[in-house]
């Protein structure tokens, strides 16, 4: 049987990149997918484009707003029954260095980021609670959050607070056998990090140990594990995804 057999999962920011790849791999193993993002359309192309048929939908949400969260729960709930996987993925960047960084920069950073996840946290934890089957959240931290990024003071912190976040998170509802875990990206191929500066990337690439970028695809797989019961045992965890960048 498939990992994810009868299972939904719903991912935040998961309309391109990273959160993409994640839906793909748990459709993989017949998870009903939802697609949330703060593009509507894009959110419903993706979901057509997993191929599933009725087995995915896509949703638009903004994962700052608590009531865009309430009404992904409440979609999800609606079109599976029930919400068994809840990524928080959905991410932006404001980067500059302190002196340049506005107060917007830095709030919509971490509104996003940390509050978004929090949101999501607390709200998927309570739909899980309520359907008494347990369930897993995955939060997607980054390197960032680890070691501090130059001219990413917003992006670090909220990075570094989904870390702690997460651990909290896990002590709180572990009792109903709702996990909860972060996944820590190092370097990864998105359109972002093309975008980078060629001495930025090659000075980043000297930092890991197995020299590459990492793809997409790896780190959907660290959360598919988390996702699954191969990781039942496993709560409050941080999964590094990183090469062996910053060990």
């Amino acid at each position: 049987m498939a990992l994810l057999e009868g299972r939904t999962a719903a991912i935040t920011g998961s309309a391109q990149g990273i959160g993409y790849s994640i839906a793909q791999a748990l459709a993989a193993e017949r998870a009903n997918i939802v697609i949330a993002d703060i593009n509507e359309d894009a959110a419903k192309e993706a979901a057509a484009g997993l191929g599933i048929g009725e087995r995915a939908i896509g949703v638009g949400a903004n994962v700052a707003e608590g009531a865009d969260i309430d009404n992904l729960i409440g979609a999800t709930t609606e079109a599976f029954g029930s919400l068994d996987v809840f990524v928080n993925n959905a991410g932006i960047t404001r980067d500059a260095t302190m002196r340049k960084m506005t107060e917007d920069m830095f709030d919509a950073v971490i509104g996003v980021h940390l509050r978004g996840t929090w949101l999501g946290t607390r709200a998927a934890s309570q739909a899980m609670r309520a359907q008494d089957s347990g369930g897993s959240i995955i939060n997607i931290s980054s390197i960032s959050g680890k070691v501090g990024l130059l001219g990413q003071t917003n992006y670090s912190a909220a990075k570094a607070g989904i870390v702690g976040l997460t651990k909290a998170a896990a002590k709180e509802v572990g009792f109903a056998d709702v996990r909860v875990n972060s996944v820590m990206p190092g370097l990864i191929r998105t359109p972002m990090t093309e975008s980078m500066r060629e001495d930025i990337k090659e000075a980043r690439l000297k930092e890991i140990a197995l020299g590459r970028m990492g793809e997409s695809a790896e780190i959907a797989q660290a959360v598919l594990f988390l996702a699954s019961d191969m990781s039942s045992y496993i709560t409050g965890a941080v999964i590094e995804v990183t090469g062996g960048r910053h060990m």
